[in-house]
């Protein structure tokens, strides 16, 4: 089972527990999953925690070694698609969102330490991830 942070059009955020990620698609798209709060069948899955549990039945030893590098590019390709870069302006737009200004959604960019401390006594919550430069295709 997979436990996914959903949100509702309304704003409401809630868990949800799906056998997989492609059931979690199957039944957002058949409209099957609803927020418990409103019952606004608009949800879309919010960057959280995956947590994943399986019967004793199904425990596998852990791989002798994990691709650290698979995985860090999975993130990042993960965070990209599903955020808005909001670029050097993150400090601002956070501020917008956490105050109502702006509608809520996921965003990215940089911010400046003294950008950080006042989203931090704001009570702004973020986390800081590395994110790599993109370098353009080079052309033929």
């Amino acid at each position: 089972m997979i436990a996914f942070d959903m949100e509702c059009s309304q704003g409401h955020v809630f868990e949800g527990w799906f056998d997989n990620s492609d059931a979690f698609e199957e039944q957002n798209a058949s409209g099957l999953v609803s927020c418990p709060y409103c019952d606004d069948p608009n949800i879309r899955k919010v960057i959280s925690p995956v947590a994943v549990k399986k019967s004793s039945q199904d425990i596998q030893p852990a791989p002798e070694s994990v691709d650290y590098q698979r995985l860090a590019k999975e993130v990042v390709d993960y965070i990209t698609k599903n955020s808005e870069d909001v670029g050097a302006q993150f400090a601002a737009e956070a501020l917008k969102i956490h105050y109502g200004v702006e509608e809520k959604r996921n965003i990215r960019g940089s911010a400046t330490q003294e950008e950080e401390k006042t989203l931090k006594e704001e009570g702004v919550e973020f986390f800081k991830i590395p994110m790599p430069k993109i370098e353009e295709e080079k052309k033929n």
